[in-house]
């Protein structure tokens, strides 16, 4: 099984003949528009992948904002008509899709069929975050799950919510999935000097196989600075430098 990434919170994984793009913002070089005429290499990994695959195509997004989904994946159908579009229901709630557009999940749903299996699971922002057991491999894609506070900023008080908000979140993961093979999670330092505060409390709760960082679109730099404390949780660390950077899982 292969794992790509493709611009800040947004991944590809490839397992046997089934691919799965969750929350795709950009491909991994910038597009001119929806109806990209440019020379195929540049395109991008995806778009490339796409033209030519006979995977199962499943599109994941976690919530309607524009940096984690991109109606221009509605536009795949048309080159892949029995495509699976898995959507958090507030896309639709805020008019980013057609209610006919997709499965709506909201936090508790899942959806199985013969090829994988996705549960919905909460987020201390907006939507869902992502569940995802795919031939024998289990992965959490958090969306914007996290302990998202500004210390710099916040209150005690919203210091306080924000914790208490993001353990429960982590509670209801805990009773369900006490362990996870691949974590994908941002580590995004906009947030200030505890920004790498949820990712541990993550690794910590969930034993993880192998932790990804995300959410830090072209700061690697920052989000690869959780090497150090993710290893120190037994964790594999994938090290990400570049747009459309795999690795095996």
């Amino acid at each position: 099984m292969r794992l790509t990434y493709l611009y800040h919170s947004g991944f590809a994984v490839q397992a046997q003949g089934v691919t799965v793009v969750i929350d795709y913002w950009h491909d991994t070089v910038e597009q001119k528009s929806a109806t990209h005429t440019a020379p195929e290499q540049e395109m991008g990994w995806l778009h490339q992948q796409l033209r030519h695959t006979s995977d199962a195509l499943y599109v994941l997004s976690s919530h309607f904002h524009p940096d984690h989904f991109n109606p221009e994946v509605l536009t795949w159908r048309d080159a892949h008509p029995e495509i699976h579009y898995l959507f958090s229901s507030d896309i639709a709630r805020h008019r980013r899709a057609p209610r006919d557009a997709a499965i709506y999940l909201h936090k508790g749903d899942c959806y199985r069929d013969e090829q994988l299996q996705v549960k919905a699971f909460g987020s201390t922002d907006v939507g869902i975050s992502f569940l995802i057991d795919l031939q024998g491999v289990r992965l959490f894609h958090a969306g914007d799950l996290n302990n998202w506070h500004w210390s710099e900023e916040s209150t005690p008080e919203e210091i306080r919510k924000a914790e208490g908000d993001y353990l429960a979140e982590l509670r209801d993961l805990k009773r369900e999935a006490p362990a996870v093979d691949v974590a994908l999670f941002p580590v995004d330092r906009r947030m200030g000097r505890d920004y790498m505060r949820g990712a541990t409390q993550f690794v910590e709760a969930i034993k993880t196989s192998t932790f990804v960082p995300m959410h830090f679109s072209e700061d690697y730099e920052g989000g690869n600075a959780f090497q150090p404390i993710a290893e120190a949780h037994g964790c594999r660390f994938i090290r990400l430098t570049r747009r459309g950077e795999a690795t095996e899982i």
